[in-house]
């Protein structure tokens, strides 16, 4: 269920505030938590399935004999969000009129749907930032999220409105070589045994626990969001599409060009120079597209779906290894 909490912001701000004159503070994001009912904050949740694949670091011979271990699985996830806004979340400035963002906890969940295993809890914020000048940005969305293995991420974007269904762009698994262009050809250095879905390797994930996974979805997981919308009438879509990096030039312009980042503990740092030394699998960028759609389900009232696809860099062994997690999921 969502958050269970009925705090909301209660800044004192001046009538001039930038945002206020908005209709909605959350602007984009309003259907996310849905409407406010019976004057308590407004709450939705969120249920689905999609599939994770990360490529480990890995101590040799835990799991297998390399300094990697490729883990697959299909997911079950909900996302409950609430409502935090209030009178408006209150920033502050020295250079130009308060502004005042409307905002969204929330919490995510991930199992893996072979055995209902735990292996993701990340709790957040999505908020909603007006047009403001210093610096001189567009109305911006962000998810501030905090992942229990000792990563923090700060990841800001545009909405985009789309007159119908979204496009996907394939999503490429194979590592490459700290430093080059992150360009889906530049220094790639690929596991063929392991990215291969039709071998057995040691060193991924036993195909027993993926019945039903084809090998072109492992090399483009972004396939389960184009199966999950054939033959739906998608009539409208949010596209809200963010990243760690400022600027991120795959944001379409205006985009956000400075803030934004990752922050790691000591741990996933590391200390010393490789191989006898250095990250211990370090979270480099992370970038990230959500899709919220409107669907004529042949109701005479439009149905919502949300769909993601999100891509982190994991930096150890010389290598950014790609991360990538993809879900579809309805309103419940």
């Amino acid at each position: 269920m969502p958050i269970d909490t009925d705090f909301s912001f209660a800044h004192v701000v001046p009538s001039t505030a930038k945002g206020l004159a908005a209709p909605d503070l959350l602007g984009p994001l309003r259907p996310f938590v849905g409407q406010p009912v019976a004057g308590k904050d407004a709450q939705r949740s969120w249920k689905g399935s999609g599939f994770n694949m990360i490529w480990r670091p890995n101590f040799i011979g835990e799991f297998g004999p390399n300094d990697f271990f490729l883990q697959l699985f299909f997911t079950s996830e909900q996302i409950d969000f609430t409502e935090i806004t209030g009178s408006g979340i209150a920033n502050r400035s020295l250079f130009e009129k308060t502004v005042v963002l409307g905002g969204a906890a929330y919490t995510q969940s991930i199992k893996d749907s072979f055995d209902g295993s735990g292996q993701h809890f990340e709790p957040g914020v999505w908020a909603h930032t007006p047009v403001i000048v210093n610096p001189n940005e567009p109305a911006t969305v962000i998810r501030m999220g905090s992942i229990p293995h000792g990563t923090t991420i700060n990841l800001q974007g545009t909405a985009v409105e789309i007159a119908g269904p979204p496009t996907f762009d394939p999503a490429s698994i194979t590592p490459f070589t700290i430093g080059s262009a992150d360009d889906g050809a530049t220094g790639l250095v690929p596991f063929p045994n392991e990215e291969d879905f039709t071998k057995d390797s040691p060193s991924r994930t036993d195909r027993a626990r993926l019945a039903g996974l084809k090998p072109d979805h492992l090399t483009n997981p972004n396939l389960f969001l184009s199966d999950a919308i054939a033959g739906q009438k998608i009539t409208r879509t949010t596209a809200l599409k963010l990243s760690s990096i400022a600027p991120d030039v795959t944001i379409p312009a205006p985009r956000p060009d400075v803030g934004g980042g990752v922050a790691n503990i000591a741990f996933l740092e590391g200390k010393g120079v490789p191989k006898a030394g250095g990250p211990n699998g370090v979270t480099q960028t992370v970038t990230t597209t959500f899709w919220i759609e409107e669907l004529d389900d042949g109701s005479g009232q439009p149905a919502l779906q949300l769909q993601y696809t999100q891509r982190v860099l994991l930096n150890f062994s010389g290598l950014s290894w790609p991360h990538i997690t993809v879900g579809t999921l309805r309103p419940v």
